[in-house]
């Protein structure tokens, strides 16, 4: 029953935090630092999002397929294809690296 818990506490929690969000004065919203750090925050956790489940698994660094399909990816967005390319790609290379056994 304590999971039930933690999972109720932490969806008030999280409902909590978006109401406080439509509460702050747009004010506070408008200055130019805080504009510029929540325009480029969406990137950087994608980013650290991007590196910690390309390059690890758990606490140690793991260069496996991930790494091959992320090479992929970035050649082919490079080459400006579309998204959905860029993931087929990506997880092409992957699972046939995996199939092959490396990784």
């Amino acid at each position: 029953m304590t999971a039930w818990i933690a999972v109720l506490a932490a969806s008030a929690i999280a409902f909590g935090f978006k109401l406080f969000g439509y509460t702050v004065p747009p004010v506070w919203l408008e200055q130019p630092r805080i504009l510029r750090v929540t325009e480029m925050l969406p990137a950087a956790l994608l980013a650290s999002l991007v590196v910690l489940e390309g390059f690890s698994s758990g606490q140690q660094l793991a260069l496996d397929a991930r790494l091959a399909g992320l090479v992929v990816a970035a050649g082919a967005l490079l080459l400006r294809a579309p998204f959905i390319v860029v993931v087929a790609l990506a997880a092409v290379t992957a699972a046939v690296l995996r199939m092959l056994g490396w990784g």
